[in-house]
């Protein structure tokens, strides 16, 4: 597997799981103290567009990694639970980067 299907995957549950972060606190503020409500919907547009592309590069990877369903669900989840996606991501990358670092050694002997 290459690095870069990996790096990506990592971008985007980072950011993916800043955003929804942000989006909570922008629906405390609407819907709590009915402030910002311009700036919510703003917040959640973008969101739902990084999310797809969440979705995108995360089922890429899985389908690179071969995982099986119940796993890519899971991983495709975790993006709709604040924080979730910080802790998913770091398992995920334990468990893919022996094979992004044998990717090259298999290049080479084939």
């Amino acid at each position: 597997m290459r690095k870069p299907v990996l790096t990506r995957y990592r971008v985007m549950a980072y950011v993916t799981a800043v955003m929804l972060l942000v989006l909570c606190l922008c629906m405390i503020f609407k819907y709590g103290f009915d402030k910002g409500e311009d700036l919510t919907l703003v917040v959640s547009q973008i969101h739902g567009v990084l999310f797809i592309i969440y979705l995108i590069f995360a089922f890429d990877l899985g389908q690179k990694a071969r995982w099986s369903f119940g796993k890519l669900l899971w991983v495709l989840v975790s993006g709709t639970i604040p924080t979730a996606a910080f802790f998913v991501e770091r398992k995920v990358v334990k468990e893919i980067q022996p094979l992004v670092e044998g990717a090259p050694a298999e290049a080479a002997k084939a």
